[in-house]
């Protein structure tokens, strides 16, 4: 076993609501003898889409020895979203099987109809310097000195028809993916931009699906790990890039 993120759930704040359940898309948690428990390390992901569902903040991510993730529990698909222990696989036709295969929320085919959509004449872009993927930005560009950190999701800019305008325009742009890219590496390259630079404020735009929290996280950790608190405004967005939720965090 190798050290890696992992959530952690403090039994003594945990009033067994099981609210986390739903939240956790890979099956790991389950509500058993009246707590959240994680029933198995393998299927955690360790990005903690379900931290900020728990009222008791009885969830926490710790860096310990755990089973490398494998993805979803087997059961996921029937026990997302349920209250008991995990039932026990139940044998299907190979049709029925097929159609019953749990999909992640962030890989779930959804189709979009947008008849009649007015068309749009192309936007100046709003874009100011490059790279602008996290793990290949330097830490001391001049782009970072006194600005306006966006901290996007990769697929943010695609989701949102207005992303130029309403998010990136006067901000300086980083970019990443915690589902596929490697989450320590992030929180390390970010926390060196705050530390080599006066970050005047952090706009986080990431996306509904539980996955993409992994964002929010990573900021979280790199401002702990850089000792500075700029102001944080978290804009979650639809997988139609409607703006679902804005949270505004003060800074210190």
């Amino acid at each position: 076993m190798a050290k890696r993120q992992i959530v952690r759930i403090d039994q003594e704040k945990c009033d067994g609501c099981g609210i986390c359940v739903p939240s956790c898309a890979e099956g790991a948690i389950q509500i058993v003898d009246g707590k959240a428990v994680l029933v198995e390390d393998k299927f955690c992901d360790g990005l903690g889409a379900c931290l900020g569902e728990c009222p008791q903040d009885a969830l926490t991510i710790e860096e310990r020895e755990a089973e490398e993730f494998v993805g979803p529990a087997p059961w996921a698909a029937e026990a997302h979203g349920t209250h008991g222990p995990a039932p026990a696989p139940q044998p299907a036709s190979p049709a029925a099987a097929e159609s019953e295969v749990f999909v992640c929320p962030g890989s779930r085919m959804r189709q979009f109809q947008r008849e009649g959509a007015p068309a749009v004449e192309a936007a100046p872009s709003a874009l100011a310097h490059w790279p602008i993927k996290l793990r290949l930005v330097a830490p001391k560009a001049p782009f970072f000195q006194n600005a306006r950190l966006l901290v996007a999701a990769d697929c943010a800019a695609f989701a949102a028809g207005d992303f130029h305008a309403k998010y990136l325009a006067g901000k300086a742009l980083v970019c990443g993916c915690p589902k596929f890219e490697n989450v320590e590496d992030h929180v390390a390259k970010l926390a060196a931009i705050l530390k080599e630079n006066d970050i005047q404020e952090i706009t986080i735009v990431n996306m509904e699906v539980p996955c993409c929290f992994g964002l929010v996280q990573i900021v979280r950790q790199a401002l702990e790990a850089s000792g500075k608190t700029p102001p944080i405004t978290i804009c979650t967005l639809g997988a139609t890039g409607d703006l679902l939720q804005q949270q505004k965090i003060k800074g210190k």
